[in-house]
């Protein structure tokens, strides 16, 4: 008696199990960062680090519209996205200018449907407003740093996600915006003055809004930050490599302090965006993502 009520137990156990098996192989887990139709809209798309994300997103279903300043370079990414077979259009948009975004936004919907991703991927660095042995801090224009914390913190954060958060709050909708930050908003860098306060600032602004969005709205928006570590870019090559295409003592430091040993590569922020784009983050609101091949992780010794 005792055996066999052992054996139909052993018996009922192994068939919840093979039940939970058979479940779990048509949970919906696979597809957690399938983002078929969803359309993203990349602020900066044209830039290196933009047109990344936009073919890694693109090629996991999403339509992708690309915006910036220079239309000329707008229409090459977007020609590149078609040819791999991914819907996308194209729209400038000066992230400065908030009637500019409206603007775009509207015929970005008009053309692909209601944006349900913002990738903030505008930003940038100058010459005027970083220190060199040419230029002390107490030289630095107000001009250049003004420009930089501006077109990094405005442009590249707060303006777009004034226009499209509000748009996104209004469809009523699932949505997330991602701000593109930087290793130098986490821990302040040399030289880079301008550039690291606009980036501590977005990353403050990313979990100030993630916030109010959640809390004071009650929109079903996330907000987060990418902050990428060293990735070469027209932006600080000036900064990393030499002119013959060697490093720079600033880019040997670098290096030096990044576990993995080499700088970032563009496609290196694909996992990320997608994640934070896709249902797979459903849960996560108001965090900073280090992809820096563990530059924020060593403290050098």
């Amino acid at each position: 008696m005792i055996f066999r009520l052992l054996h139909d137990t052993v018996d009922a156990v192994k068939e919840k199990a093979a039940g939970i098996m058979t479940d779990q192989a048509h949970t919906p887990y696979q597809h957690l960062f399938n983002l078929h139709n969803r359309v993203v809209l990349i602020l900066g798309g044209s830039g290196t680090l933009g047109e990344a994300m936009a073919h890694g997103l693109g090629h996991l279903g999403a339509k992708i519209a690309v915006a910036g300043r220079q239309i000329e370079k707008v229409n090459a990414t977007t020609a590149r996205l078609s040819e791999h077979g991914i819907e996308t259009y194209g729209v400038a948009i000066d992230a400065m200018n908030k009637e500019s975004i409206l603007a775009g936004l509207n015929s970005v919907e008009s053309k692909l449907g209601p944006v349900r991703v913002l990738i903030n991927a505008v930003g940038g660095n100058q010459p005027g407003a970083t220190v060199s042995p040419q230029q002390s801090f107490f030289d630095l224009p107000a001009e250049a740093l003004s420009d930089v914390v501006g077109l990094n913190l405005f442009g590249g954060a707060i303006l777009p996600c004034q226009v499209v958060g509000f748009r996104m709050k209004e469809h009523g909708e699932p949505a997330s915006i991602i701000n593109i930050s930087s290793m130098s908003g986490l821990t302040p860098l040399t030289r880079v003055v301008g550039y690291g306060a606009a980036k501590a600032a977005v990353n403050n602004f990313t979990q100030w809004l993630a916030v109010h969005m959640a809390h004071e709205l009650e929109a079903p928006i996330r907000v987060n930050a990418i902050a990428p570590g060293f990735f070469l870019s027209e932006q600080n090559r000036f900064l990393l490599t030499t002119a013959n295409g060697g490093l720079t003592e600033r880019g040997e430091t670098i290096l030096a302090h990044t576990p993995m040993s080499r700088f970032g590569h563009p496609d290196d922020l694909i996992g990320a965006a997608a994640w934070l784009a896709s249902d797979a983050s459903a849960f996560v609101t108001g965090i900073v993502v280090p992809v820096d091949g563990g530059f924020s992780a060593f403290s050098g010794v």
